[in-house]
């Protein structure tokens, strides 16, 4: 087979975190009664007049900013014309053109597995409505939830021609843009509930031709996972349709995430198809430099340039400093914790482990156990400090996050305190030692491997409160005198 270059373009749509819907004052919720959330301004009807949501404009306006772009100071809405039975006016309020969405001509940043970044240009940031839903009933027949309809939508478009090339590029662009969103809070990045669908364009080329290939478009990836499998995918199959002599078709496909392939949806339309024009009902969005830059100001810290930050303050990796960023409470946690006076690599370590654990297997997020910062702080302090063993240390935690007491009044009351005491320690070897001359014997001669059962014994006899460290260098001093 000849070798083909790919090109990505990332089509993103985000659910806005308002609490109505776009026009009307429907309230926004996932699942519930279909068609319990409408009025006649989301329904279409005749006679209404849809109203613009401030806080859904506000929430892009940031987004585009975020991303780098440059905001359209005058911008206007568009009718999107086609006709589906999931939208009930015959048409989409949405944005066209090219320096009419509020935002356009940004980038993206994502990290590189040589630990630098890459560049993905942003061409627009726009604001429209969400389409109504269908249902598949087990009647056979199909019905239509509107609940949806008129939900704020934001769309955000790579730009072209596209900068992503693989389908690690696909997955790494789209948890950067997730996580974004998250940290802005515009968006709850539900892929699983809908909140936030990608749409790739693919097309292939062959190495060295400048003129990209035609393009197909997978519809609602909803995974991170289901983006890169469904981008490879499309990637291969259209070389393989180039191989055979044909051509690749200009189509719309669907995802099958049981047999991980795409499939015929229909032909793609064209801009044209949708005879965009302004809509009539609703009044241009100006704005002016101090409220641009009053939101500038407003934007927080963001994901890459945090990750960046516990790389030089804290020390960690790359790798170490995104598992915080995963979730802003879990990110705030661990900060809190690093400002208390804790080890930023201890916290870490005990963050990831015994409470990373107890959040998953409870469900709860952080902020909701009765695990705080605080608590962290101490019990790494109490291991450091040798007071107490790793092994004391997951007993206290268990302790903690039941009561919610703090771990030095926890071994304070259980009397369970780190032995390090030299000359108590030998004094328990000696007595391990003589009740297992055969083992000593075996070491002896040369089966080392039986220390590791007289080290078992010893942290037995102290009821694990020996030092580990101490016991190891103190029974090799005993085994070579024996």
């Amino acid at each position: 087979m000849q070798s083909y270059i790919p090109s990505i373009g990332m089509e993103v749509h985000a659910e806005l975190a308002t609490r109505s819907k776009m026009f009307c004052r429907c309230s926004v919720a996932f699942g519930g009664q279909p068609n319990t959330r409408t009025c006649p301004i989301c329904l279409g009807l005749p006679g209404t007049l849809p109203v613009p949501n401030r806080a859904a404009v506000e929430m892009v306006v940031r987004t585009a900013l975020a991303l780098n772009c440059t905001i359209a100071m005058r911008s206007i809405f568009h009718r999107k014309n086609y006709f589906y039975p999931d939208l009930p006016k015959g048409y989409q309020v949405s944005q066209y053109g090219d320096t009419n969405p509020l935002g356009y001509g940004g980038y993206i940043e994502i990290p590189t597995s040589d630990g630098g970044v890459k560049r993905v240009g942003i061409r627009r940031v726009h604001l429209e409505e969400d389409t109504g839903k269908l249902m598949h009933l087990p009647t056979g027949e199909s019905g239509i939830d509107y609940n949806r309809a008129g939900v704020p939508l934001m769309e955000i478009v790579s730009e072209f021609p596209p900068d992503i090339q693989n389908a690690e590029e696909a997955k790494d662009y789209l948890v950067q843009l997730r996580q974004i969103l998250l940290y802005l809070g515009v968006c709850d990045g539900k892929m699983e509930e809908g909140s936030l669908r990608c749409e790739p364009n693919i097309s292939v080329r062959l190495k060295g031709a400048e003129k990209l290939g035609t393009k197909t478009e997978l519809k609602n990836l909803n995974s991170f996972k289901s983006v890169q499998l469904g981008v490879g995918y499309e990637t291969s199959r259209q070389a393989a349709v180039l191989e055979k002599g044909e051509k690749v078709l200009q189509e719309t496909r669907g995802w099958n995430e049981q047999k991980e392939e795409s499939y015929l949806m229909r032909i793609k339309e064209t801009e044209n198809d949708y005879r965009y024009f302004p809509d009539p009902d609703l009044i241009p969005m100006v704005f002016d430099d101090a409220y641009i830059e009053g939101l500038r100001k407003s934007l927080p810290e963001l994901p890459l340039s945090k990750s960046q930050r516990y790389e030089k303050d804290y020390g960690l990796d790359r790798k170490e400093s995104w598992e915080f960023l995963v979730d802003p409470e879990w990110s705030r946690f661990y900060e809190e914790a690093v400002k208390l006076g804790g080890d930023p690599r201890l916290i870490r370590n005990e963050m990831v482990s015994e409470f990373a654990k107890h959040l998953n297997e409870t469900g709860i997020p952080a902020r909701e156990s009765r695990v705080t910062p605080a608590h962290i702080v101490e019990l790494t302090k109490l291991k450091k400090e040798g007071q107490i063993t790793s092994k004391m240390g997951k007993d206290v935690f268990v302790a903690m996050v039941k009561d919610g007491r703090m771990p030095a009044q926890i071994v304070k009351e259980s009397g369970a305190v780190q032995i390090s005491d030299e000359s108590q320690l030998t004094s328990i070897i000696e007595e391990v030692l003589k009740t297992h001359p055969d083992a000593v014997a075996k070491y002896k001669g040369g089966q080392v491997n039986v220390k590791g059962f007289l080290v078992g014994q010893i942290m037995r006899q102290s009821k694990g409160q020996a030092n580990p460290e101490m016991v190891q260098d103190l029974l090799q001093k005993a085994l070579e005198q024996a």
